[in-house]
């Protein structure tokens, strides 16, 4: 027979057999079962010479066996012994009462109502001898602090160091090592926006000065429209909208007030808009708004307007250049008649913009198509350019839209045609950013610093004088009317040039810093060299970049002119052969998962890009993107084009494939 015992009858015949029991955790579960030798538990040892209620009092040996569930609480030294019936009992419980707290939540539940349940959950759980989850030590938070305070002061050291991470240690790094110590840009007050300097600046507008000529040879005018657009016009194009929906920041207020709680400002409530105002991510919407006004006959078309803007598109997780909240950018807009002359301006212009990467920043691309999932938000098809940064990664470096009839008749703009009848207009959108930088960085750079392609280089000569003894007045004269003399001639071959005449640095110096903001050539005249009538040369990179020249003053402007465009190619050439050998022919799925799935960005030498055959389906892209990462860069318009992907199976379904697809990790 079972003979019922209180809690302190048992506390004190477990303080008995204390010294023979093995103790557990204070919480520990120990599951027992009976036997005709006594209890003998599955963690610890108890047996019926242990426990002298064991054998006889406790459990008839001619019982049948049944499990025991012994739980040690906190809050007293007891033992307090529950069957497995009532465990199971209790862990119900336990999971109702979890499934009703968590219905009252998601059902926005009154927090009092909630916090009763919780306290029954914690009492249900304290039978079973769960402990409740402990609050954080005040040490454990002092830890966590310090370690966030050394994190910020490592990446304040790294904003003030003029150190630069070598490519092959981490090429993340580099990157912005190159961005910060060369003087292009670095972080404002603002999150994910940055400054963009001079340096910088000047390579945007050498960008800006070439597209913008060969925009207006596309027929194209600039124009300039609101930075503010209604909501209600972003939502007049269903897919666009949901495409921008989660980049946009939204103007909801139209003045500030003082808080009558001393806080300083706040947004005055009586200013509320009654429509909210977009920071425009993109300008369709309201462009399209003022077509409806501008196009009313088949003589208004086609039109074709191109803004010079910044554009706000809300990024967590930045990098300059590449991605951030606010960034320059040209967008081109376009109505036309045909669907015909639409598709032709959009591909005219992606081919322009292949040009100029290649002509201008010595940068080779690949063109293509976009998959359905990659285009833009409203747009039927989408075509691109990719360029192959040094580590492998692609680099998305200009777009352009074929854009149907979608926003047309989402604002309404038809025209009347050559036989009087009305038509909707079919569209095109298309457009680069300073996205442009961070690919001409990471093309070309080294890791000494900026590597500049001539051509868009805003300094192509730097002059660096030698100045004669202190007190040599006449050879300080000579050395200035051969200074004055140089600079003439390379400026007449429409060379850009700059003297550094600075006194107070020292030529050393001088050498380190322009070959760390990239200048493509570096003169040096000094007293002995006008004397010799020569100058010498020194260039950033190609194949003579290690060594320097020695010059005569009268043939110096041509050299530099040869010179120059010597390096321009070597720099596309060198390019183009790190394209062609980083992307791989006809690997299995397998083989471009394993490579890609731990190729990471600060990676310096990846795996580069993949041409494989592929069968057109969203379904199976997303899986890929899962599964390692990769994306579909674009269907390059050369090999489909050839029907290369004819008689090919997909390398991933192994279905007829529909395209030649190039697949890869970006930025």
């Amino acid at each position: 027979s079972k003979t019922v015992l209180d809690a302190s009858s048992l506390r004190l015949r477990a303080l008995a057999i204390m010294p023979q029991m093995l103790l557990v955790s204070p919480f520990a579960i120990t599951t027992t079962t009976t036997s005709p030798e006594g209890v003998s538990p599955r963690v610890g040892a108890w047996s019926s010479s242990s426990f002298p209620l064991a054998s006889s009092s406790f459990v008839s040996r001619r019982q049948p066996v049944s499990r025991w569930v012994t739980v040690r609480e906190m809050s007293s030294s007891s033992d307090v012994q529950i069957t497995e019936e009532e465990k199971s009992v209790i862990e119900s419980q336990i999971k109702a009462k979890g499934d009703e707290i968590r219905v009252l939540k998601e059902s926005g539940g009154d927090k009092s109502a909630i916090s009763s349940l919780v306290q029954e959950l914690l009492a249900l759980k304290a039978k079973l001898g769960i402990e409740p989850p402990k609050k954080k030590k005040k040490q454990q938070q002092k830890g966590k602090q310090q370690k966030q305070e050394q994190k910020k002061k490592i990446e304040e050291d790294d904003e003030e160091s003029d150190y630069i991470t070598a490519r092959s240690v981490n090429y993340s790094r580099w990157y912005n090592d190159i961005v910060r110590v060369c003087g292009l840009a670095e972080s404002s007050p603002v999150r994910g926006c940055m400054v963009i300097k001079p340096w910088g600046m000047s390579l945007w507008d050498m960008v800006r000065s070439d597209l913008d000529a060969r925009i207006k040879e596309h027929g194209a005018e600039n124009a300039y429209f609101p930075l503010l657009i209604p909501k209600s016009f972003l939502s007049k194009e269903a897919e666009h909208v949901d495409g921008f929906a989660k980049e946009c920041a939204v103007v909801t207020h139209h003045r500030l007030t003082a808080d009558p709680d001393g806080g300083g400002l706040i947004a005055d409530p009586e200013a509320e808009l009654e429509d909210p105002l977009i920071i425009r991510p993109t300008s369709e919407t309201m462009i399209w708004n003022m077509f409806k006004r501008w196009i009313k006959s088949h003589r208004d078309l086609p039109l074709k307007v191109n803004q010079w803007a910044n554009v706000m598109r809300w990024e967590l997780r930045t990098r300059p250049f590449l991605r951030t909240s606010e960034f320059l950018w040209q967008e081109g807009h376009t109505a036309h008649a045909t669907s015909e002359g639409a598709v032709e301006d959009a591909k005219a212009m992606i081919n322009q913009y292949a040009d100029l990467c290649e002509s201008l920043l010595a940068m080779p691309v690949i063109r293509g198509a976009k998959s359905p999932s990659e285009r833009f938000a409203g747009a039927e098809d989408t075509f691109t350019i990719e360029a192959m940064m040094q580590n492998g990664w692609a680099l998305q470096s200009g777009t352009s839209h074929f854009l149907g009839q979608s926003f047309g008749k989402a604002f309404d703009v038809t025209f009347q045609d050559e036989n009087g009848k009305q038509r909707d207009v079919w569209g095109t959108s298309w457009g680069v950013s300073t996205r442009l930088l961070g690919a001409l960085i990471m093309t070309h750079s080294d890791d000494a610093g900026l590597v500049l392609p001539p051509r868009v280089a805003p300094v192509q000569v730097v002059i660096v004088p030698i100045p004669p003894k202190k007190n040599d007045e006449e050879g300080k004269a000579t050395l200035n009317a051969a200074l004055d003399q140089l600079t003439r001639d390379l400026k007449a071959k429409g060379l850009r040039v700059k003297v550094d005449d600075r006194d107070y640095m020292r030529n050393g110096a001088k050498y380190f810093e322009w070959e760390r903001k990239g200048v493509p050539l570096r003169v040096e005249l000094g007293p002995r060299d006008v004397k010799n009538g020569v100058c010498v040369m020194k260039y950033r990179a190609g194949e003579t970049a290690d060594e320097k020249q020695s010059i005569d003053l009268e043939d110096a402007a041509q050299a530099a002119i040869s010179g120059l465009d010597e390096m321009q190619n070597y720099l596309l050439d060198t390019a183009r052969d790190r394209l062609a050998g980083g992307t791989t022919l006809g690997a299995t799925y397998e083989e471009m998962k394993n490579a890609l799935e731990t190729d990471e960005a600060q990676l310096f030498d990846g795996a580069g890009l993949y041409l494989v055959p592929w069968k057109c389906d969203a379904e199976n892209e997303d899986k890929i993107k899962e599964e390692c990462k990769a994306t579909i860069r674009c269907y390059p318009f050369d090999v489909n084009e050839m029907g290369m992907a004819d008689g090919k199976k997909c390398f991933y379904s192994g279905e007829d494939a529909t395209h030649m697809a190039l697949f890869g990790r970006a930025f």
